[in-house]
């Protein structure tokens, strides 16, 4: 067991870029609606610096990229309203496990540790993706970007995931590949983990100081 885990009863987990690669199924819904808007696309190298603060910024990124200048209120109203229509649709196509996942997973959850998503994808869309990937089992609550008024990088989902359960902020591990998910963990008092391979907006994850690094998951275990 790594020495992370020590002490550790419950374990957060972003989603995007740290146990899924969402990027190849966001960029075509992206893509597409920026195609309906008669923009040009955006692409995967783009889309995978846009990811980590939800859809709508996400969307707003890339309107904003495509037009050279902030998109007006209602047109990224109705862009981000399209964009979850088209990526709610197919949100697996393309999207797959990162090495060392499942094993990862089913070994903590055979450990007895409570584990969480804590994402800021909306809600609505991480039951498809766990599902997709037979992995809705493994999680005892599921927080998206919506399920609060606040989302990460505010400690708020962390903190609400802790007694949810009724543990100790010191007791929790937050698990993410970008610099929200350290800030959030921090400032709820959990210790925190990062993995490199993720989305960051093209910077090392090691520079927002986690308490851990790992190159997989299957490190955890």
């Amino acid at each position: 067991m790594h020495p992370v885990l020590k002490g550790i009863r419950l374990v957060g987990f972003d989603l995007d870029g740290t146990l899924v690669d969402s990027v190849p199924d966001l960029t075509v819904a992206v893509d597409t609606v920026l195609s309906e808007c008669n923009l040009p696309p955006q692409g995967e190298n783009r889309v995978r610096d846009w990811v980590g603060n939800g859809s709508l910024m996400l969307v707003e990124r890339a309107l904003t990229r495509a037009l050279g200048k902030t998109p007006q209120a209602s047109l990224l109203e109705s862009s981000h309203a399209r964009f979850l229509e088209e990526y709610g649709q197919s949100p697996t196509a393309r999207t797959c496990l990162y090495a060392g996942v499942r094993e990862t997973l089913d070994a903590l959850r055979e450990r007895g540790y409570e584990l969480v998503v804590i994402t800021n994808k909306p809600h609505a869309l991480i039951e498809p993706i766990l599902s997709n990937f037979a992995l809705s089992d493994h999680f005892g609550l599921c927080l998206g970007g919506d399920s609060l008024p606040q989302k990460k990088p505010d400690p708020a989902p962390l903190l609400y995931a802790a007694r949810h359960f009724e543990v100790s902020p010191e007791a929790c591990l937050m698990v993410g590949d970008s610099r929200h998910d350290i800030e959030a963990g921090r400032r709820a008092g959990f210790r925190t983990l990062a993995v490199p391979y993720g989305y960051n907006h093209g910077e090392p994850v090691s520079d927002s100081g986690p308490d851990a690094m790992v190159e997989s998951l299957r490190e955890l275990i």
